[in-house]
């Protein structure tokens, strides 16, 4: 059964999954560490976890397997996703894949070291209504996608 899991505390695109989602009649889970709200909708649920470092990337990792499709922006829980099977998007439709996975993790380390260094690195831009667009066209692919058997998926969407 394909689900979605989202990493819903920055997550700017809630709306777009909550959208395909009814169109495919798929479950989504919205996981966060605070009370975000959630329509009210039986495929729709909201998983509150605890406060802590994480623990929101713990649980969806823990769930993550072949047909989950995970919306995350966070490229070490993509990687444990990528690990488990999933299929993994980012808010602007790019996917994480094995193949990108790693220089992805080196990327943000390299981000992360510099930032500590004290060098000031710029955030990523604005989501645009295109970048929205792109989001729905790979989610709505990712689906058709995590349908087919493994045999026959090949999954071409961008790489985050």
């Amino acid at each position: 059964m394909i689900e979605i899991l989202v990493d819903a505390d920055a997550c700017p695109v809630k709306d777009e999954v909550y959208r395909v989602a009814r169109r495919y009649g798929l479950p989504v889970h919205v996981v966060s560490n605070s009370g975000l709200a959630v329509p009210p909708d039986p495929l729709i649920a909201r998983v509150l976890v605890e406060q802590g470092p994480d623990v929101a990337d713990d649980w969806i990792a823990g769930r993550a397997r072949a047909g989950s499709i995970v919306v995350t922006a966070d490229v070490p829980l993509a990687a444990r996703c990528v690990a488990a099977g999933a299929t993994v998007l980012d808010p602007r439709g790019r996917a994480f894949t094995p193949g990108s996975i790693g220089m992805q993790l080196a990327t943000r380390n390299l981000m992360t070291e510099l930032r500590s260094a004290g060098a000031t690195t710029g955030g990523p831009s604005a989501l645009t209504r295109r970048d929205r667009s792109a989001f729905l066209q790979a989610l709505d692919l990712a689906v058709h996608q995590a349908g087919r058997p493994a045999a026959s998926r090949s999954l071409r969407m961008p790489d985050a």
